[in-house]
């Protein structure tokens, strides 16, 4: 999508700050029998350019992973301690992000890189951090 597609289309624009990303379940793939999780990642709004929510509110974004050797970058990742300008779908502060490109620039990058694999794990940023 274009960059006016992406504003037209979003719920939510905003600039967010990743607090903690929590493994939400695994599934198999049909296909090639991979276990591929999903994650919901706790996202404080920094900056609201378009949407319902108030700055300074927190939200969740709701992201999974595709099969290893598909073409394309089709999920988007969000990782705790990032600052990144996103693109959302959704309402009542559950989102997920409205296509491949939605996720825009990041302002801050994230303290910790590996997400959690198993449900109910979660990686989170200290209290207080940044």
């Amino acid at each position: 999508m274009s960059q006016s597609q992406l504003l037209e289309k979003s719920d939510l624009v905003a600039l967010v700050r990743i607090r903690s990303v929590t493994c939400t379940g695994v599934a198999k793939d049909g296909r090639a029998g991979e276990e591929l999780p999903s994650w919901s990642a706790e996202a404080e709004l920094i900056e609201v350019i378009k949407g319902d929510e108030a700055k300074g509110a927190t939200v969740t974004i709701a992201f999974h992973a595709i099969p290893t050797g598909l073409l394309g970058p089709w999920t988007v990742y969000y990782y705790p301690g990032e600052m990144v300008w996103t693109h959302l779908v959704g309402k009542d502060g559950a989102y997920t992000t409205i296509w491949w490109n939605g996720r825009g620039d990041i302002v801050s990058h994230a303290v910790i890189t590996e997400l959690p694999t198993k449900p109910g794990e979660t990686a989170e940023i200290p209290k207080g951090g940044k």
